[in-house]
C-alpha cells in the first residue's frame, strides 16, 4: 500500500535550519493537500502548515515567516523548510498527504520524524 516515508529530522541548535521531507511510495497515489503536524511531549497534537492543491497555504501563528511547506510533483513529495530554529519548535513532525490512490480517494500519513532544538 501507498507509505509516506519522512527525512530529516535531528538535533540542531537555535537558529539553525532543517528541512523535512515526505515522499510517497508504494502504490499509485497522487498528491492533492498536503499538512505538517507536529506534536511535543504532554501536548497535543497541531498543525504547523498546509498545502492545498491550488497552491494556498496556511500556517501557525508560531511558525509564520519561519516554516515553509512546499511541493514537487514530479518526485511524489512534501518538504517543510524550517528557518531560524527555536527550543518550541522541538517535536515529533508528522506530515500528512491527502490524494487519489489507483481506485479512492486516500488519506496517508507519514511515520513522523523527531525534531529536536537545544544548545
Amino acid at each position: 500500500q501507498v507509505q509516506l516515508v519522512e527525512s530529516g529530522g535531528g538535533l540542531v541548535q537555535p537558529g539553525e535550519s532543517l528541512r523535512l521531507s515526505c515522499a510517497a511510495s508504494g502504490g499509485i497515489f497522487s498528491i492533492n493537500a498536503a499538512h505538517w503536524y507536529r506534536q511535543a511531549p504532554g501536548k497535543e497534537r497541531e498543525l504547523v502548515a498546509a498545502l492545498t492543491s491550488g497552491g494556498s497555504t496556511n500556517y501557525a501563528d508560531s511558525v509564520r515567516g519561519r516554516f515553509t511547506i512546499s511541493r514537487d510533483n514530479a518526485r511524489n513529495t512534501v518538504y517543510l523548510q524550517m528557518n531560524s530554529l527555536k527550543p518550541e519548535d522541538t517535536a515529533v513532525y508528522y506530515c500528512r498527504a491527502d490524494g487519489w490512490g489507483s481506485y479512492r480517494y486516500l488519506e496517508v500519513w507519514g511515520q513522523g520524524t523527531p525534531v529536536t532544538v537545544s544548545t
